[in-house]
């Protein structure tokens, strides 16, 4: 579990998955102990039914996977 402090909302490359250590694109804030957990998109999917419900934020990037990154062409 992650426990430090969720001043930023973005999430980055460093920040990796609880179960696999895969980029984290899901971040989930527990109602009960405000600790943070991050999962990959696999994983957050997995746990969606049984955690949702128990947390006071879920931020998903899952988007992020699917965006087309403009290439330049010089």
């Amino acid at each position: 579990m992650s426990t430090t402090a969720i001043a930023r909302l973005e999430l980055n490359t460093m920040d990796r998955c609880d179960r696999c250590g895969a980029q984290a694109y899901v971040r989930v804030v527990l109602e009960s102990s405000g600790g943070a957990l991050l999962f990959c998109g696999h994983h957050a999917r997995s746990v969606e039914a049984t955690l949702k419900p128990l947390s006071s934020q879920w931020h998903d990037e899952t988007s992020r996977l699917t965006e087309k990154v403009p290439v330049s062409v010089d």
